[in-house]
């Protein structure tokens, strides 16, 4: 329909998206702002008050390089770094470019955190429960076990308040602030080289698995390690691990891990919808121009948007490929595995939630969402599923 408003009605609009900018259907709307032509000059806007503040007004031309945590062999997961980059360099024109660098490149990937928050990068892309160890609230930004969705995760960040909140403690415990910048959606359970009948096949098995999925997995007697996702292949090629869990067929195909292990589980229970982040310190983007500071937004929004549905077009036929041309075993977690792992997870829930107020606040705004949420979607969504399944 077209819209019959007076030319001064859309232009407000127009101004207060550039100073409000950042819920996830302004990633897409938002990236016609400013780009460039073919023949490099500046597209325009149609509005010249906003064509003059983008790319005449005295906006800096910026430089920046943010790391990651993913190898570039990954073109979903390091390539939501990438879409997240060249959206903001595209909504400026090429006044503010972003350049996403892979894990190793400018910091190890699982410093990504700790660097920008000393400052030493001008930020990063990665996912927030690698960092536990500076604090265990940081976890609720990624996926907690038995948690969230990617739907749900989405609705609890950006319209139930877990964002900001969220970005409160970023800002006061790290001098960072944070935007969801991607989301794979319910991932599987992960390759293993002993089959797990039972709890009792847990016993000393070394898995590699962050979050708090590993802190669960610790209870139920598995040795973890953390590792980046470009050092897995070889851990389970050596037996240095004799499990993982990544993401999902596609990326897990991508890096090989059918040709080294002899079982695939499901499902991952620890992230049922893991966002990733796009980290910057506060200094740097509080000083930043308010369009600047839109486009942000905007670029990760957009970026958790798009890799999820490309996680929704690549994995079915990838967890296909592996059904039909590997000798992998695909294999449910027994139920008494799920039971024991959902008990642990939410008895740590309770011991992190009484160390750190932090941690409080956040898990009694998370589990409210939960619980109304999950009542929801088991109305609709899951009834929806459930049918269709047996058609």
């Amino acid at each position: 329909m077209d819209d019959q408003r007076p030319a001064e009605l859309k232009t407000m609009d127009r101004r207060n998206f550039l100073k409000k900018a950042g819920y996830v259907g302004a990633g897409v709307a938002a990236l016609g702002l400013a780009a460039c032509t073919e023949d490099g000059a500046t597209a325009t806007t149609g509005d010249p008050d906003l064509d003059d503040a983008i790319a005449t007004n005295g906006l800096p031309e910026l430089n920046w390089e943010i790391a990651t945590s993913w190898p570039t062999a990954l073109d979903t997961i390091f390539g939501g770094a990438v879409t997240f980059a060249e959206a903001v360099t595209a909504m400026t024109g090429g006044k503010f470019t972003i350049t996403a660098r892979a894990a190793g490149e400018l910091v190890p990937g699982l410093e990504i955190l700790q660097s920008v928050q000393a400052g030493s990068i001008d930020g990063g892309h990665t996912a927030s429960y690698y960092y536990r160890g500076l604090a265990e609230v940081v976890a609720f930004g990624t996926a907690l076990p038995f948690g969230l969705t990617d739907r749900q995760q989405n609705a609890w960040l950006y319209d139930a308040g877990g964002l900001e909140m969220l970005q409160e403690i970023y800002r006061e415990r790290f001098g960072v602030i944070q935007f969801p910048a991607g989301n794979t959606g319910v991932q599987m359970g992960g390759w293993f080289n002993k089959e797990i009948n039972s709890t009792s096949d847990l016993q000393a098995l070394v898995m590699r698995i962050p979050g708090l999925g590993g802190a669960v997995m610790e209870r139920l007697g598995v040795t973890v390690q953390v590792i980046a996702g470009g050092e897995i292949f070889q851990a389970l090629q050596t037996g240095t691990v004799d499990a993982a869990e990544w993401v999902g067929p596609y990326d897990d195909q991508q890096l090989d891990f059918q040709s080294v292990a002899q079982f695939y589980y499901y499902p991952g229970w620890w992230e049922p919808g893991p966002s990733l982040e796009v980290q910057f310190p506060v200094e740097a983007y509080d000083g930043l121009p308010e369009e600047y500071k839109a486009v942000i937004q905007s670029a990760a929004a957009h970026a958790n948007v798009s890799m999820m549905s490309r996680y929704d077009a690549l994995n079915p036929p990838a967890m296909q490929d592996i059904l039909d041309n590997s000798d992998v075993q695909v294999l449910p977690f027994p139920d008494d595995v799920m039971g024991a792992a959902e008990e642990a997870a939410f008895e740590l829930y309770e011991e992190n939630a009484n160390a750190d107020e932090d941690f409080r606040s956040v898990l009694d705004s998370w589990t409210a969402f939960r619980s109304q949420v999950q009542s929801w979607h088991a109305f609709a969504e899951r009834a929806m599923i459930n049918y269709e399944s047996q058609v």
